[in-house]
């Protein structure tokens, strides 16, 4: 009889913040695979949890992918667990999944913390919509095609204690300093913070108090404008008798305002 894989998701600080299913899980698994053994260990004695544990992390991922599925196809049941909150989610796993759908072996996720939805809980959001890209890039050039990708959108995003300052000046290089960001620290921990503010307050108080800990960070999107067609259409002429070209009215007037590019782009072709 083959066996099943579960993603486990686990606490991101305080240990409390586990599903009875989750321990149920975990204590009914053969096998326990996750980031580092001595990391999931706190958990597992916390919660009286003795199944066998082994390393899987983005360094043997692939490697470790064929024990697992060797196990579970000898009828063997393994948890996938992470350092702190839900595997596969700018944690290791995706390589595992990819080659179980291969060789169509069952995979249940179990629910659980994640830091990006706990963060953006704790935010005053108008609305719904955001983009989390994961870890941001550490080179300013490939974080502004970021910041430019999505300056409409609220932006959520990892970053290390260490990188922060850095990403914080580029955010006020980009934006100026009255750029709203707002940045979470120890989420669910003793000493949890979340502050909002623009980004160059933010930057005078994280210069004096330094940092530790899990950060994730929301640039808070560009209000857009409205503006009605006629309004649009005053604006594409007055550019027009200036010289601007269709293609360079529609960059000018879709950063200004917010606007679809193709859409003014064929109003100023007409």
């Amino acid at each position: 009889m083959s066996g099943e894989l579960f993603i486990t998701a686990t606490p991101i600080g305080n240990l409390a913040d586990i599903s009875l299913r989750a321990i149920d899980v975990l204590k009914s698994v053969d096998y326990i695979a996750c980031e580092d053994t001595r990391v999931t260990k706190k958990l597992l004695d916390k919660y009286s949890i003795s199944a066998k544990v082994f390393d899987c992390h983005k360094f043997n991922e692939k490697e470790k992918s064929v024990k697992i599925i060797s196990l579970i196809n000898e009828g063997k049941s393994v948890a996938l667990v992470s350092d702190a909150g839900t595997p596969c989610i700018s944690d290791p796993g995706s390589i595992l999944i990819n080659e179980l759908l291969k060789n169509n072996i069952k995979i249940t996720s179990i629910p659980g913390a994640c830091a990006v939805i706990t963060f953006l809980t704790l935010l005053p959001r108008t609305n719904e919509e955001f983009a989390f890209i994961g870890f941001m890039p550490r080179e300013k050039s490939r974080q502004n095609l970021i910041f430019n990708k999505y300056k409409y959108t609220n932006c959520v995003f990892y970053e290390s204690p260490k990188r922060l300052i850095g990403t914080l000046e580029n955010i006020l290089h980009e934006f100026g300093e009255d750029k709203k960001v707002s940045v979470g620290r120890e989420l669910t921990k003793i000493f949890e913070e979340v502050k909002t503010d623009k980004v160059s307050q933010l930057l005078n108080y994280y210069r004096n108090n330094p940092l530790k800990g899990e950060i994730v960070v929301m640039i808070w999107a560009q209000e857009t404008v409205n503006i009605d067609d006629d309004n649009l259409t005053e604006k594409i002429n007055a550019l027009k008798e200036e010289g601007y070209s269709p293609k360079d009215i529609s960059k000018i007037i879709s950063k200004l305002y917010g606007i679809n590019k193709n859409k003014i782009y064929k109003l100023a072709l007409n």
